[in-house]
């Protein structure tokens, strides 16, 4: 069942043991955990935290743990952690599906943040959120999550260390964010990313096209904006660091929608 939903199983001891310190660094903290799976992580996560909820998609799976730790700090919610109502929690973190990383990572980020995110990618994953504007690397969920949190690569982990073994190695990589975030308020955000978004589905293209073929400036109007921003119109997207991406968003202003 976990390899058809895109979980693969982490069974070493010490490594559940680091993520779990890397996660947990107050025993008076709760932890929400996604994907737990048959319980490895979470008893980790338990004997370091104050209280765990753990979510499950898989009923038999979710069943079996709920059994488990019946009367314990640690309390089992059966469903999909992309539907289901998330409570306000100081951790955020999982051994996640590989298909749902993305959308889990911007899930986590949205307010009310917690102090950290621990999360076990897939390694190109953890690659692309540490990389540096102007590398291969670089992307729209790079920019993205830098808006709101700072991001730390932990360790690898080997394939051989799943159940079933994934085709790739994997990474841990920790969020935290920022106490400033780059954008003001989640209206900024929407639009910020909407820039991002527009402007790595044409990574190709010169900024001064994408602001024409996107949002309808004139070639001069597009040249005259960049130009006032530092930004070279033929520069393309994976060359703006996230601090970028905003200034070029509010410059926009209205073309934007929120």
């Amino acid at each position: 069942m976990g390899a058809r939903l895109g979980q693969h199983f982490l069974f070493d001891p010490a490594i559940l043991r680091r993520i779990a310190a890397a996660a947990v660094d107050d025993p008076r903290e709760t932890v929400l955990e996604i994907g737990a799976g048959r319980g490895t992580l979470t008893r980790a996560l338990a004997e370091r935290a104050r209280r765990v909820i753990a979510i499950e998609t898989d009923a038999a799976l979710a069943a079996a743990l709920a059994g488990e730790f019946l009367g314990t700090q640690v309390s089992v919610v059966h469903g999909d952690a992309l539907r289901v109502p998330w409570p306000r929690v100081d951790v955020v973190c999982g051994n996640i599906p590989y298909g749902i990383t993305s959308p889990l990572i911007e899930r986590a980020l949205q307010p009310p943040r917690p102090r950290r995110i621990v999360f076990l990618v897939q390694r190109e994953v953890a690659d692309r959120l540490g990389a540096a504007p102007g590398t291969a690397a670089y992307g729209a969920l790079t920019a993205g999550v830098r808006l709101v949190a700072e991001t730390e690569r932990l360790f690898t982990v080997r394939a051989g260390a799943f159940r079933p073994p994934p085709r790739v190695d994997s990474a841990l990589v920790r969020l935290v964010p920022r106490a400033a975030p780059l954008v003001a308020g989640a209206a900024e955000e929407r639009r910020v990313r909407a820039l991002i978004r527009a402007g790595f589905q044409r990574r190709r293209q010169q900024l001064r096209r994408t602001l024409r073929e996107a949002f309808g400036l004139a070639r001069e109007d597009a040249d005259r904006l960049l130009a006032s921003l530092g930004i070279e119109a033929a520069a393309r997207p994976e060359r703006l660091a996230p601090e970028q991406f905003v200034a070029l968003a509010r410059a926009l202003g209205n073309r934007l929608a929120s």
